[in-house]
């Protein structure tokens, strides 16, 4: 959990555990309670709180725990008694920063029979943010979820075991925590809980639920990036190709930096195709320029889709723009797969020609594609440069043309 979070979390502990040092309006309440507490055990709590109001945390901490130990095993009252000093205890500790010893002497103190139902229960929830506090996460989850459950809870509280589930990773108590804080009707939630939000509904696959939460935000350009992001870091690239495809339909990702990123997430995605027609569309209409980066893209998509026809016109297309020798390479070596020979001749024509290297085993694709093409003088002449580069294969199809 975020420091901030933790901060936060001892903050709301300590007002909670201030608001009555011992419990709902200090020691007259804790009288009325439970069983009957001896005079001289009233005026030790009474000194006790009084001493803890005025900052001598260490003194409480260690004097509370004390007459807490003494009255181990005694009556009703003497335990009712031993609770309260353990409260006294945990209260002095948590102002001290010790966030573990005091949840341990408050679970200990709402174990005791004779602790009331509503004391017990403002204890189980004292306890669970100081064990948040503490970095005891998951303990600290599973006792605020025993609180909200007994308590019914409060928007604060779920937000508070949402944080918990997220950062445990445990995605599902996390959305159900959010469910009902929907069904509460909780409004006006900040940014940061948008964020954490989304991603919990992200992680349970719910993308509905996370693209509803843009709320007035659909406008923005950022909201849909972090939302396709959130999806991608997820793992689901189809959906975060779903999601930036809407933010680009209404308009809010419309830049050529936008249209790229659709275009690489629909690559990603297992869309292929669709990445390939809208690049086409919008080099056609002007909206990205014809930029090597842009052709690339554009080819690399068409050879995803598996449309040869396309792909090799793109990759043509983008290695006479940019001049490159790797791009006749990978022309050539499309076409050499997909069975078009003459265009394989012709990529490894022009790599030759912008000053290319030939290696032996492009000398070999160009004999067996001439050999396609029945032209057996090339094909013997690729064959041999072929195995003068150290290619073996190569003696066999000399062999074979005799």
């Amino acid at each position: 959990m975020s420091s901030t979070v933790v901060r936060d979390l001892r903050k709301r502990c300590l007002t909670l555990m201030a608001a009555g040092l011992i419990g709902f309006g200090g020691v007259p309440s804790a009288q009325a309670e439970g069983p009957a507490l001896r005079p001289d055990m009233i005026q030790t709590l009474h000194s006790m709180q009084s001493q803890l109001e005025a900052g001598d945390d260490a003194a409480v901490a260690s004097r509370a725990a004390a007459s807490a130990s003494r009255l181990q095993g005694g009556n009703a009252a003497d335990r009712w008694a031993r609770a309260l000093f353990l409260q006294l205890a945990a209260s002095a500790n948590a102002r001290q920063g010790n966030d573990s010893l005091a949840a341990d002497q408050l679970a200990e103190a709402r174990g005791t029979d004779e602790v009331p139902d509503a004391r017990r229960l403002a204890w189980l929830r004292q306890e669970a943010q100081l064990r948040l506090s503490a970095g005891q996460t998951e303990q600290g989850a599973d006792r605020l979820t025993q609180w909200v459950e007994r308590s019914g809870g409060d928007d604060t509280s779920r937000w508070l075991l949402v944080q918990a589930r997220a950062s445990l990773r445990e995605w599902s108590a996390a959305a159900n925590s959010l469910d009902r804080l929907r069904e509460s009707g909780a409004e006006g939630w900040s940014s940061s809980q948008q964020q954490l939000a989304s991603t919990v509904y992200q992680q349970t696959g719910r993308f509905d639920d996370a693209l509803a939460l843009l709320g007035d935000d659909a406008s923005s350009p950022d909201v849909w990036r972090r939302a396709a992001g959130l999806a991608q870091q997820a793992g689901g690239d189809g959906r975060a190709a779903a999601i930036w495809e809407s933010g680009w339909r209404r308009g809010a990702l419309t830049s050529r930096d936008d249209l790229l990123q659709l275009a690489k997430l629909h690559i990603a995605g297992g869309t292929p195709a669709r990445a390939a027609e809208y690049l086409q569309r919008w080099l056609d209409d002007g909206r990205l320029e014809s930029s090597p980066a842009t052709l690339r893209l554009t080819a690399q998509a068409w050879t995803a889709a598996r449309d040869h026809a396309q792909a090799l016109t793109a990759w043509r297309k983008l290695a006479e723009r940019s001049g490159r020798a790797e791009d006749w390479q990978q022309l050539a070596e499309l076409a050499y797969v997909w069975g078009e020979w003459q265009t394989t001749l012709d990529a490894f024509s022009a790599l030759r020609e912008v000053g290319g290297d030939m290696s032996g085993r492009d000398w070999l694709l160009q004999g067996i594609a001439t050999v396609q093409l029945d032209d057996q003088d090339a094909a013997r002449d690729a064959f041999r440069r072929a195995k003068a580069a150290g290619v073996d294969q190569a003696q066999q199809w000399l062999d074979s043309l005799g």
